[in-house]
């Protein structure tokens, strides 16, 4: 079985309004839910629904977005990753160690309302370190969710992996790109919310990296169910080199 957890982080910023705004829309990752499915109040276990409302028109779409996540001097030596009807598949091979994909709603954590959104796309880039302890079982968790899992089993599956030790602390240096412009990461959002550079790590209190406070350029997220904790820095130009808008 391969290691397994829902990948993105559970709202439970402390701070600001833009904070708050982090957790719902990152999560990749990061995370609110689409008119296409039920609140989880109303169908507790709701699986995906139909396949196609997920996918991209062409995987040079997906290609292009997923590149949007990092600069191209990082992206363009990336390999990239796109969505197929059975799973991710190698769409460009790479040579510097970063895979670069777009996630999927389900990348979110299990108590966001976004967690079957089918409009959510979240560009990432996964450095090397990323790649071995990070992305495997964001790939397993799509095969489960493509193969029909509710969300009740996705989590049952996920408590089965902890408990069996199969899901591994992050790496240590494991880190993302999330700096796209064209993604969208929720409909709170509504859109991209900022660029920014993510790293993981084992669940860690946010006062360690001084997250969360007024004035502090880190914020930090706890997913709900595997022990991970994401610190998000942001940056203030979009991976094709424009600027932020003011107020973003």
């Amino acid at each position: 079985m391969h290691r397994i957890f829902g990948h993105a982080a559970h709202a439970a910023f402390k701070s600001t309004a833009a904070i708050a705004t982090a957790v719902v829309t990152l999560a990749l990752l990061f995370g609110a839910t689409g008119p296409a499915h039920a609140q989880d109040a109303k169908s507790p276990s709701p699986t995906m629904g139909p396949l196609e409302p997920y996918l991209m028109p062409s995987q040079a779409a997906e290609v292009a977005l997923a590149r949007s996540a990092a600069p191209p001097s990082v992206a363009g030596e990336a390999e990239v990753l796109a969505l197929g009807r059975h799973g991710y598949e190698t769409a460009v091979k790479g040579t510097n160690g970063f895979v670069c994909y777009v996630q999927r709603s389900w990348a979110a954590d299990f108590e966001t309302p976004d967690f079957w959104n089918p409009r959510v796309r979240g560009p990432i880039c996964l450095n090397a370190v990323s790649v071995r302890s990070i992305l495997p079982p964001y790939l397993e968790l799509t095969r489960w969710v493509l193969a029909g899992a509710s969300k009740a089993d996705l989590i049952e599956r996920t408590k089965a992996a902890l408990a069996a030790h199969q899901i591994p602390a992050p790496e240590i240096g494991a880190m993302s790109f999330m700096m796209s412009k064209d993604g969208y990461l929720g409909d709170a959002a509504g859109g991209p919310w900022r660029p920014h550079v993510m790293f993981f790590m084992p669940r860690t209190d946010a006062s360690e990296w001084g997250a969360n406070l007024h004035g502090a350029p880190v914020m930090s997220a706890s997913y709900s169910v595997v022990p991970i904790t994401l610190f998000f820095v942001p940056v203030q130009k979009w991976s094709d080199g424009t600027p932020v808008p003011m107020g973003k």
